[in-house]
């Protein structure tokens, strides 16, 4: 099992969300995919930059998915 970390960043003032995105790369266990949602969304706020975040009131949630991934050593034939 692997956690797969989703984020949404959505604004309070337009009252909308833009569509998910889950990172292509699962996590071990829910602490890491946890402190890496915290660690991913921090980094785009940043990036947006200050300015805008207040302008909009941008805010970003988080979800950690389990899902059962195929054994990737396998090779197929």
């Amino acid at each position: 099992m692997e956690f797969f970390l989703t984020v949404i960043m959505c604004s309070a003032i337009g009252n909308v969300c833009l569509p998910p995105y889950t990172f292509p790369d699962g996590n071990k266990n829910a602490y890491e995919c946890m402190i890496r949602g915290y660690e991913e969304s921090k980094n785009k706020l940043i990036e947006i930059g200050e300015e805008q975040v207040n302008e909009h009131e941008i805010y970003i949630k988080f979800d950690c998915i389990k899902m059962k991934t195929e054994n990737k050593s396998k090779l197929s034939t």
